[in-house]
């Protein structure tokens, strides 16, 4: 029951009235679920790493991005009940659907097993991510490199700028630039504002030639 319930998006609600629960509060208490196992996790883990870095490593495996990526290993994008108009509009591949229904089965586990389970389940996943985080300097995050780069010029601080957002409300494209002075230093697109916002500014260190 409770893992049907996490896998039934609101679409498929709407077009099955027999259904009587969306994943959308399962999300909710899973996402609260995930930021404590991921600190404890990570605290435990990595005893000498200071605090802003946890910080940093918690926001890089809790990072839509990343959790879609753990919905893929699962295949839950194919156990999704969807309604027929976000299936066929690619939402079992759309990270921020894979994303809340990721957080959605963390909720749902939560509920049925309780925190232990949640840190069994999720404790090998967390590894593998985590190193690649750390080889890879994912937990670096692009807007705040950007602006220390801005201020260590002189500039004033990065404005982040919504040019456009088009789609339906249940899946939004994000068009953000990133200026410095009033000048575009870098664009960027998302299903957030915040994930656009992220890659204009990741867009801006590459073309200032700050990244490997």
């Amino acid at each position: 029951m409770l893992l049907g319930r996490a896998l039934t998006h609101r679409s498929y609600l709407n077009e099955h009235p027999e259904a009587l629960e969306d994943n959308e509060r399962l999300e909710f208490l899973g996402d609260a679920v995930l930021d404590f196992v991921v600190g404890a996790w990570l605290y435990n883990r990595y005893p000498e790493m200071p605090e802003g870095d946890l910080t940093r490593m918690r926001s890089a495996l809790v990072h839509t991005e990343q959790l879609a990526y753990f919905a893929g290993l699962l295949n839950l994008g194919q156990a999704m009940r969807l309604g027929r108009g976000e299936s066929q509009g690619g939402g079992r591949e759309r990270p921020a659907l894979l994303c809340d229904t990721f957080e959605a089965v963390i909720g749902a586990l939560y509920l049925h097993a309780g925190v232990d389970a949640v840190i069994q389940f999720i404790s090998p996943l967390l590894e593998d991510a985590a190193e690649d985080v750390l080889a890879n300097h994912k937990a670096e995050d692009p807007k705040s490199q950007f602006q220390e780069w801005a201020q260590a010029q002189g500039y004033t601080t990065p404005i982040y700028q919504t040019r456009s957002a088009t789609g339906p409300d249940h899946s939004k494209k994000f068009d953000v630039d990133v200026l410095v002075n009033g000048e575009i230093y870098g664009s960027g697109s998302g299903s957030s504002k915040q994930a656009a916002a992220k890659m204009a500014a990741q867009n801006a260190l590459d073309r200032l030639g700050l990244t490997d």
